[in-house]
């Protein structure tokens, strides 16, 4: 089940709160840790890298531009809130679903 505080948006965008950890082996997303999509990607967190790989992977993951995926906080830090145009909540919430059943 996914936390109702994951996904939060109106009309055609979702917010999603992320945890986001660097360096990992694997670029994926991986579950739930709290209130927030664990998701790892494999660079490090220097230059705005890990953040450039998190768009790349929502990216593909929802089929739309990387314009369309932007880190709206915790540029900085791992927690962070990842705000996706062109997909209503509901939408949002059934694409995760899909991924964390798989």
């Amino acid at each position: 089940m996914i936390p109702e505080l994951l996904i939060s948006g109106a009309d055609d965008r979702s917010v999603i709160r992320l945890h986001l950890q660097p360096r990992a082996s694997k670029t994926e997303i991986c579950g739930i840790q709290g209130d927030e999509l664990k998701v790892r990607v494999t660079s490090p967190p220097v230059d705005d890298a890990a953040n450039r790989l998190c768009i790349e992977l929502f990216s593909r993951i929802f089929r739309t531009a990387k314009s369309n995926i932007t880190i709206i906080s915790g540029h900085k830090s791992r927690h962070k809130r990842l705000q996706i145009s062109g997909s209503t909540p509901a939408e949002t919430m059934a694409v995760i679903a899909k991924l964390l059943n798989n």
